[in-house]
């Protein structure tokens, strides 16, 4: 598919073909993926994994909007998710002016925001309002204070039956799509083979419609923890090294520019 990929297009192919996520952050790495993936998420792990931050409560609209903007400028193609910061769908009102700040302002096509069955009529409010929105349901990284960790969900059956419930609440409530992050594979298909909307896991087992993984875990490039799920496609980190110092060897020595390189 060459033409720009919409939210019918990620409907359609629930059940018929897989759905391939990646995040981006910038405009560089969104050209790069465009044409090879379905979807690019701008997710706040941009928080830890270029800012440095321990988690990715502390990311802003501001620093969401940015970065939303530099992939939209490349991404031709796929379809740009707007990850909502930490605190900005806090309630119907919040969420909607945050909303429509971050479509006014990027060229995103949806936003995702953690939730549950207990945030259901935000995302009736947004949807009604006419804003596309991705649920996020089992682990969720924003209330990693407020849990204590990370921890993988769906280990008991109250815990299944709960995230079950939250898929089809937010399912009923308007919600586009799924991510679901870090809960047991059982628990994962169950919930894609009750909602008719796409699921997406990251940590979820195979049998999710589709799959995320941060780029710079999958590429190799951050390597101070490596969740289980995370498969490496590429020693990033390893190749980005040896070039570097590779440069500053030639430069050292003097043998770089050669006249080759030299105007």
């Amino acid at each position: 598919m060459n033409k720009k990929i919409t939210l019918k297009n990620l409907q359609k192919m629930k059940n018929s073909e897989k759905i391939v996520m990646i995040t981006a952050y910038d405009a560089l790495f969104a050209g790069i993926f465009d044409p090879l993936v379905d979807i690019i998420l701008v997710g706040d792990s941009l928080n830890m994994s270029f800012a440095g931050r321990e988690d990715t409560l502390s990311a802003t609209m501001d620093q969401m909007i940015y970065h939303t903007q530099a992939v939209c400028r490349k991404a031709e193609r796929s379809f740009v998710l707007f990850d909502m910061p930490f605190g900005t769908y806090a309630n119907e009102d919040i969420a909607l002016q945050n909303a429509i700040r971050a479509y006014q302002e990027t060229g995103a096509d949806a936003i995702k925001l953690e939730s549950g069955s207990e945030k259901a009529h935000i995302v009736r409010h947004l949807s009604d309002n006419a804003i596309a929105v991705f649920g996020h349901i089992g682990l969720k990284p924003q209330s990693v204070r407020s849990e204590g960790g990370y921890s993988i969900k769906g280990k008991s059956q109250e815990e299944k039956d709960r995230i079950v419930e939250n898929a089809i609440a937010l399912e009923e409530a308007g919600a586009a799509a799924l991510i679901i992050e870090g809960v047991k594979p059982d628990v994962a298909r169950e919930v894609t083979a009750r909602v008719s909307i796409p699921t997406i896991g990251i940590g979820a087992g195979v049998e999710c419609d589709g799959q995320v993984l941060v780029w710079s875990d999958m590429l190799g490039f951050f390597d101070e923890f490596m969740p289980k799920f995370v498969k490496q496609y590429g020693d990033g980190g390893v190749f980005v090294r040896d070039a570097v110092r590779s440069y500053a060897s030639d430069v050292k020595a003097g043998s770089f520019p050669d006249e080759d390189h030299t105007y």
